[in-house]
């Protein structure tokens, strides 16, 4: 899950700990454009202190008057509607007529907040049901589907762990991937089992894990939130972590190099016991066609197609490298990058 969602949960746990009265606000649906998506969080307490986000500010702003006016004196969930009117549209920054409605959650021991932090820790992917006209929250097991439902009478919510990246590899590159992605709220991993490049290692909150990568994929399970890159250049470390990576749910799996080296990448992962669907998921040459040259860039185009393999973006709006050199290297100029073209 996102981190600021975190956030808002950690900090009402920490509130209803102090004694406090404060409710959960949830973005339940919008209509039109909307600052923040659906399932976005906001946290607010009696005292008018907010944590989370659930707009531009403005209606967090109109939330904190409520609250400051008249105290959190609800029992039970209620669904509130914000910018039906264009004139609260202009009000709530809310563009085009946008709507949004959220749930106001009055939180409590029955809300059991502190059991969904409690499993989060554990790297579950859980689904929290609420029902809304009794306030009773049920905890279950999921797998990966949409971040929100509604169903009669139930909010059903998924919460779960951070997009997850391993990155194969300590050198330069992987410095500057590393740095981006962790401000992306990913939760990076960063192994290489090379002694020379383990000493260099200085990136203060990501780890460096010393063990082979196959090994740490394996241990590391990866899911329909993780995303592996190997940038060593070297195929002892990269094509067994590479195998396991492309047999797992992992939403994206990627590895550097030049396009005639990944052509004999591909070649040498055919040996293994790769089905012709899970080796064509590799991305190679990693990345997006930005025109990178530094180490910095290079790393920008990498998470560039992460974000966008992330985000479902149609591979036709895609503009990869090895497309680009291809048409370099025979001598005519780059196509320009596929243009949105909006309905109507």
């Amino acid at each position: 899950m996102d981190s600021i969602d975190l956030e808002v949960l950690k900090t009402s746990a920490a509130w209803l700990a102090q004694g406090l009265r404060c409710e959960l606000i949830t973005v339940v649906r919008t209509w039109g454009s909307s600052p923040r998506p659906i399932g976005a969080m906001l946290a607010i307490c009696e005292d008018g202190r907010v944590v989370g986000s659930v707009s531009g500010g403005c209606i967090e702003d109109d939330l904190i008057e409520r609250v400051r006016r008249e105290g959190i004196a609800r029992s039970t969930p209620q669904l509130v509607s914000y910018g039906i009117s264009a004139d609260e549209a202009h009000r709530f920054g809310l563009p085009c007529g946008g709507t949004i409605e959220l749930a106001l959650e009055p939180l409590g021991a029955h809300s059991r907040i502190d059991e969904l932090l409690d499993q989060l820790a554990q790297h579950r992917l859980v689904q929290r049901r609420l029902h809304l006209p009794s306030g009773a929250v049920t905890l279950l097991p999921t797998a990966a589907g949409p971040v929100l439902e509604r169903h009669g009478d139930e909010l059903w919510t998924q919460h779960g762990p951070r997009w997850r990246l391993l990155i194969i590899g300590a050198g330069q590159l992987s410095r500057f991937l590393a740095q981006i992605a962790s401000a992306m709220d990913y939760h990076v991993t960063v192994c290489d089992p090379r002694e020379d490049y383990r000493a260099g290692w200085q990136l203060p909150g990501v780890p460096l894990v010393h063990a082979m990568p196959d090994d740490l994929v394996l241990e590391m399970q990866p899911d329909s939130r993780s995303a592996i890159v190997a940038l060593t250049h070297d195929p002892k470390l990269d094509d067994l972590a590479l195998m396991e990576a492309l047999k797992s749910p992992a939403f994206y799996v990627g590895a550097i190099g030049s396009r005639a080296n990944n052509a004999k990448r591909r070649e040498r992962l055919q040996q293994f016991d790769l089905t012709p669907e899970q080796l064509a998921r590799l991305h190679g040459p990693v990345g997006l066609y930005i025109g990178s040259k530094t180490p910095a860039e290079i790393a920008i185009s990498i998470l560039a197609e992460i974000t966008a393999v992330k985000n479902g973006v149609p591979a036709t709006l895609q503009v990869p490298h090895a497309a680009i050199s291809a048409q370099e290297t025979a001598g005519a100029p780059p196509s320009p990058a596929p243009q949105y073209q909006p309905n109507g």
